[in-house]
């Protein structure tokens, strides 16, 4: 009746009882073998029935997709591992909504537990969990650019005096954009001079110097592949770029390696790694568990990750209500960890794990008790018959 009644839980994990016969009472006992006569088996009378024992199983529920980023179901084994209070509690129903202060919590107010990552977005799985927190208005710090990575094909036929321009924003040490330009002239055969300029927001020059000076771009000529190196544009002019950013211009046979071939210029600044400050816009929960923040500069950055826990005897857990387990001296100690290792399932977002209960199965089992019951009963009716028979006879 209990498995019937939460067969819409979510999370919900079905039990069934297990029975065992009473102590039998002995009529007679059993008789040794001779050579005059035979043994003879001992004569018991049953008592009765009782509950051995009521057994959870806890085999997957299906999913469904909910299209709610906070709702996670567990594909394997494992549960979400929640405070409450000062419990440590255990939980397969994935339904979780933020709280006032930014925690990932159940309907009941139980804390979803994992690990936070560091301003860098480094991840430390081998600390203690904590709560789980994505606070509104969080940011990311700015980066200034360290490398800007510049490829494409450099026209091996073009004439002395051919100019290829390309450019790119990279960003100083408090994540302002600075407009860089680079203008790379053929000088001789298999050699290009590289220059840039650069401007402020505002439209004003800022003195900007390719190192080593007078270097130039020299290709092989049988092969197209660049011969020279460590390049830096120095754009310490302004204060707020201390360090040189290094050009670089991809490794021989890569795919975004500048190169020298006959057929036309392709050259184009590709990338760079620096970055303006950014607000969290919205996030995404990976199967590892990791939680990404996607901010309004563009960049992804782990915020933290979810931890599971397994359990040598899940059947042994305590169900204390609200879909929620407790650790027994019989279940063993959580096994906490990331999401998929150490026999730990993987996460799945926009989804929840419905319950396990087989609706016909239940129904079947319904009647097999209702038939028990009913056979049961003809027991009593018939011992009163024989009663009442018993006290006719004395009239």
């Amino acid at each position: 009746g209990n498995n019937i009644a939460n067969v819409n839980t979510i999370g919900y994990k079905t039990s069934s009882m297990l029975f065992a016969d009473l102590l039998s009472q002995s009529i007679n006992g059993a008789g040794v073998p001779t050579s005059n006569i035979g043994g003879t088996n001992a004569g018991q009378v049953g008592l009765g029935v009782k509950v051995a024992g009521i057994q959870s199983s806890f085999s997957q529920g299906a999913s469904q997709a909910t299209g709610r980023a906070t709702d996670l179901s567990i594909q394997g084994d494992g549960m979400f591992t929640l405070r409450k209070g000062g419990q440590q509690l255990y939980s397969r129903a994935g339904s979780f909504s933020f709280d006032a202060v930014g925690r990932l919590v159940t309907p009941d107010g139980s804390i979803l537990q994992g690990w936070l990552a560091d301003s860098q977005g480094a991840l430390n799985s081998n600390a203690s969990v904590t709560d789980i927190t994505m606070p509104l208005g969080q940011t990311i710090s700015p980066q200034e650019t360290g490398t800007l990575s510049i490829g494409g094909n450099l026209d091996a036929a073009a004439a002395v005096g051919t100019t290829v321009v390309t450019g790119i924003n990279v960003f100083d040490q408090q994540g302002t954009p600075v407009a860089v330009s680079f203008s790379l002239t053929k000088t001789a055969a298999d050699k290009w001079s590289i220059s840039a300029t650069a401007t402020d927001p505002a439209g004003n020059p800022i003195t900007a110097v390719v190192n080593p000076p007078g270097q130039t771009l020299d290709f092989n000529p049988a092969t197209g592949a660049l011969t020279t190196s460590g390049f830096q544009l120095d754009l310490s002019a302004s204060s707020n770029f201390p360090n040189p950013i290094n050009l670089n211009f991809g490794a021989a046979g890569s795919p975004t390696a500048i190169t020298q071939f006959t057929g036309g210029n392709s050259v184009a600044a590709l990338s760079q790694d620096g970055f303006a400050q950014g607000s969290l816009q919205s996030f995404t929960i990976g199967s590892d568990g990791v939680v990404t923040g996607v901010f309004s500069n563009g960049r992804n950055q782990p915020l933290g990750q979810i931890a599971l826990a397994n359990f040598f005897n899940p059947v042994g857990l305590e169900r204390i209500g609200d879909s929620l387990f407790r650790t027994t001296v019989n279940s063993g100690l959580a096994q906490t960890g990331t999401p998929g290792s150490g026999g730990r399932g993987v996460i799945s977002g926009s989804t929840l794990e419905m319950s396990n209960v087989d609706l016909a199965r239940e129904f079947t089992n319904l009647i097999i008790a209702q038939r028990g019951f009913q056979a049961n009963s003809r027991v009593i009716t018939t011992s009163d018959e024989l009663l009442q028979e018993l006290v006719q006879l004395k009239r």
